[in-house]
């Protein structure tokens, strides 16, 4: 059975990368533009891993990461929050993400990073 990622980034160009990416993997990818599409297919199904931008329209890839590191549901979930912004140890500090990634990112790498996670 596939795993499945959820890919929360508002820009379409890089949530297309993305998606092509790791369909080309063979995961089964759903993307959210923003936070209240993430929020409505976590109560349809809950994904193996969540890529998380930090910066949303409708709210912040922080915010989302703390609720479900809260949540006993889930808390296992991997999440690796994207940014642009290069204060990665601040954005650190602020949430328990299992991994963060500065865009733009290398895609070797990016695929490095999300096997590590679910080929386990």
């Amino acid at each position: 059975m596939k795993k499945c990622i959820y890919v929360v980034e508002d820009n379409p160009w890089i949530r297309e990368i993305i998606e092509f990416l790791l369909i080309e993997e063979l995961y089964e990818v759903r993307t959210c533009p923003n936070t209240n599409d993430f929020w409505f297919q976590m109560s349809k199904h809950l994904p193996d891993m969540v890529i998380l931008d930090i910066m949303l329209p409708d709210g912040n890839g922080l915010d989302i990461c703390n609720t479900l590191k809260r949540n006993i549901k889930t808390h296992d979930i991997p999440v690796m929050m994207m940014s642009a912004n290069n204060h990665l140890n601040a954005v650190k500090a602020k949430c328990d993400a299992e991994d963060f990634i500065n865009k733009p990112f290398d895609l070797n790498d990016f695929m490095n990073r999300v096997d590590k996670y679910l080929l386990n």
